[in-house]
């Protein structure tokens, strides 16, 4: 009879088991939780709190977003490289993630430790000057330089920071040599400019926008390949400097070893959302290039970058403390 009993029970929940939920074919089965390693406000952290909500619905647990900022964002990504591979844990990259990677030693891997996703947008970087120095060009901007060396000066937002390599690469590419000011962020740099004690800065074009429309600050070139519908009176620097190009970018990964059919299922959730009229808007009118891509692609696009950035702090013998 007890075995009659056991054997009823096991029928009776059989049903319940057959029906448990796969980890993987039906991921998510839990919240999952997005790693920002910005400050929440900014313009990284405004497109990632625009894609959780949307993935939410998509997918039907809830996307987290937790801000992690610090190190350049490298306490964030060793937060994510660290975590379960299991899809749970997903990280919000800028070029920020790429420059770090390239100037300081981290914690981590920056390729073997993540697995990438997809690129959402790409944001070109635009060289501006303080309004009253004598140069509308790039190249009256490096004549000027050449004339007198390291009269002129730039600001960034720190010794190995996106913005700081990039007029290295400048400098490198031109055969220049300007003064590094650094300082603890962009406000600060900027309203020197404004106030003509610095010459000029390589900013993203989101940032710099408000400004020069305000004419505060002059733009003399654009620093992608291609000229930006958003002001696309710019002229490519690559124009003067051939092969010049610095754009930055945002874009998702997961904790490197997640399983392969999940970091495929964000990618094509990821890239549905990213399709919507209303989301194109939104981050077209942020400053952004849509730019949707494969996992491969995304990875590449990130060793390139690094690998990019490895020369110039090498060839520029750039050490951050």
């Amino acid at each position: 009879m007890k075995h009659m009993m056991a054997t009823v029970a096991l029928l009776l929940a059989w049903p319940a088991a057959t029906h448990a939920a796969d980890p993987i074919k039906d991921y998510p089965v839990r919240p999952v939780r997005i790693v920002s390693g910005f400050l929440p406000g900014g313009s990284s952290d405004f497109l990632v709190r625009v894609l959780a909500p949307r993935l939410t619905e998509r997918l039907g647990q809830t996307f987290v977003i937790e801000n992690r900022p610090g190190a350049g964002g490298a306490i964030g990504a060793n937060l994510v490289a660290r975590a379960t591979p299991d899809g749970y844990t997903l990280i919000f990259i800028s070029g920020a993630f790429t420059a770090h990677a390239a100037s300081v030693k981290t914690p981590y891997d920056p390729l073997r430790d993540f697995d990438w996703i997809t690129t959402i947008v790409t944001y070109p970087f635009v060289l501006t000057v303080r309004n009253d120095i004598p140069a509308r060009t790039t190249a009256e901007l490096i004549a000027l330089a050449k004339k007198s060396p390291r009269k002129l000066n730039y600001g960034s937002v720190g010794i190995g920071s996106v913005f700081h390599l990039a007029a290295e690469l400048f400098d490198s590419m031109a055969a220049t040599e300007t003064v590094h000011i650094p300082y603890k962020g962009s406000t600060e740099a900027l309203t020197d400019m404004i106030g003509g004690r610095i010459d000029y800065m390589f900013m993203t074009l989101t940032g710099a926008s408000p400004h020069i429309r305000a004419n505060r600050i002059r733009a003399i070139a654009i620093c992608s390949k291609e000229r930006s519908p958003q002001m696309p009176e710019l002229p490519p620097m690559s124009q003067v400097l051939p092969g010049y190009d610095v754009t930055s970018f945002a874009g998702m990964g997961a904790t490197g070893g997640s399983p392969r059919p999940i970091i495929t299922k964000l990618n094509r959730e990821l890239r549905a959302v990213m399709a919507s009229a209303d989301i194109i808007r939104q981050f077209t009118e942020a400053g952004g290039y849509m730019r949707p891509g494969s996992p491969e692609e995304m990875t590449r696009h990130v060793t390139e970058e690094i690998a990019k950035w490895r020369r110039v702090v090498k060839e520029r013998k750039i050490e951050v403390k």
